[in-house]
């Protein structure tokens, strides 16, 4: 089986990406991909991960109950319906980072309202910190720690009309951190997020044990260097 790579992939744009994806590797089967084995092998690294996750984050929100108050004042978490495997909607977990709204219209093109982030919030952000609570939607089968990352559900319903390949991106479930989050990085819109279609239908037609591993250690990677900016 001949394999190229994201870059060469990608400067296509989504439609041929799909296109190339669906004739060598068939992405109606790709809940499946990569064998029983595989599929097993994932779920048993993201359970054993969590679990040594688990102690890590009871302690962080235990220390932002005290904080809070007076750094960040409003609830623990954020919950947000985001859209997950198959387009089903499920609620996401985080650290709360930014100010309470109590109308939060934020469109698919608009930007993050940075405005809203808190010092502390800021903080979370940079390290990632914030994102520990998906733990739990790991470990309820909702997502993985590798793997597409979710959007927002009414954002998604945009992007599934704008952008043809996005519907393919939620055969498998979404994750934590992934191959997009590590080497595209955070984007914003309807052009921006087609790159990162590219990048979740390259890592669901190449993933493999060690993929997931190696993206793992450059979330860690990641989250260490921006704590330390």
């Amino acid at each position: 089986m001949k394999h190229e790579n994201f870059n060469t992939v990608s400067t296509r744009g989504a439609d041929a990406a799909v296109a190339y994806l669906d004739s060598e590797y068939d992405l109606q089967n790709a809940s499946v991909q990569n064998s029983v084995l595989f599929g097993f092998s994932k779920r048993l690294f993201d359970l054993l991960v969590c679990a040594l996750l688990l102690p890590v984050t009871l302690l962080v929100g235990a220390v932002l109950l005290v904080l809070n108050p007076t750094l960040n004042r409003g609830p623990l978490f954020f919950v947000q319906e985001r859209m997950g495997k198959d387009c089903r909607p499920f609620r996401a977990l985080k650290f709360r980072s930014m100010n309470c709204a109590k109308d939060n219209r934020r469109g698919a093109e608009d930007p993050l309202e940075i405005d809203r982030i808190t010092r502390l919030g800021s903080v979370l952000r940079k390290a990632r910190i914030d994102e520990l609570p998906q733990i739990f939607n790991v470990l309820a089968g909702q997502m993985s720690l590798i793997g597409p990352r979710p959007d927002s559900f009414e954002h998604a319903k945009v992007f599934l009309k704008a952008i043809p390949a996005y519907r393919l991106r939620h055969a498998v479930l979404p994750g934590i951190s992934g191959y997009a989050q590590t080497e595209v990085g955070y984007v914003e819109g309807v052009e921006a997020t087609r790159r990162k279609v590219d990048a979740d239908l390259y890592y669901i037609a190449n993933r493999n044990l060690r993929m997931e591993v190696w993206l793992v250690w450059r979330t860690i990677k990641t989250m260490i260097s921006r704590a330390g900016s």
